[in-house]
């Protein structure tokens, strides 16, 4: 698979107005989605993600780091990882749950959180960021917070934690604009959750300065209108 384009042929990727059903060319499953690239190759989210995913789980289950921002870093370098993808979703609220239950001394439970982030993150569809004006990246700060706050419906304190916490990512990944980066947006998400644990529960991860290694990878990369450039 290709890293980034179509993972089929590294085709150039078409965004259509709406919806048309496509058979997958990996699973062969139906879908309605509105992406195909300019060969005729369409992949569905769950093929898309499957090998990155289970990398990023096996890494932040057995690591024993506290730099989130460093960690997204390493995890992105893996081939298995796309330019862009769904399992950016992921990504995001895995690295801060290892993070966070790495700096509380609890190592011991990030594997059961790492399975709640992974099944809430495949609510989250590719795309999601221009097709509903809600990225994914900022969306996995919310599902971080909902799980170390074991936030329900029912919440009071928690449930205003979890949504803030997303307004703040989306907010900070609004205000750099686009087109869509799952790199940049993931940096930018991460570094809202840093901040934000800080201010309301006290607890401080390390924020290093990130410099982009993947923009060579991003044919729309904004290059120095991009803080990470």
């Amino acid at each position: 698979m290709f890293n980034s384009g179509c993972v089929i042929c590294g085709d150039d990727l078409e965004y259509l107005d709406g919806d048309i059903e496509q058979a997958c060319s990996v699973c062969l499953k139906k879908y309605s989605s509105s992406v195909k690239c300019k060969s005729e190759h369409f992949v569905c989210d769950d093929c898309h993600r499957a090998d990155a995913v289970e990398y990023a789980e096996s890494y932040c289950k057995n690591t024993l780091g506290t730099n989130p921002l460093d960690m997204l870093v390493e995890i992105m370098k893996n081939p298995k990882v796309k330019m862009h993808g769904p399992e950016h979703h992921f990504l995001v609220p895995a690295v801060l749950l290892a993070c966070y239950y790495n700096i509380q001394n609890q190592h011991e439970v990030i594997g059961e959180k790492l399975t709640t982030a992974k099944s809430r993150s495949k609510n989250i569809l590719g795309g999601f960021c221009s097709t509903c004006g809600n990225c994914g990246a900022g969306v996995g700060t919310g599902i971080f917070m909902s799980i170390i706050n074991k936030t329900t419906s029912l919440s009071k304190e928690e449930w205003r934690l979890a949504n803030l916490m997303t307004a703040k990512s989306l907010e900070n990944i609004a205000n750099n604009g686009g087109p869509r980066c799952c790199k940049r947006d993931s940096f930018l998400a991460i570094e809202s959750a840093i901040d934000f644990l800080e201010e309301h529960l006290n607890v401080k991860l390390p924020k290093s300065n990130i410099k982009c290694e993947f923009s060579k990878m991003n044919k729309d990369c904004k290059k120095d209108e991009c803080r990470y450039f």
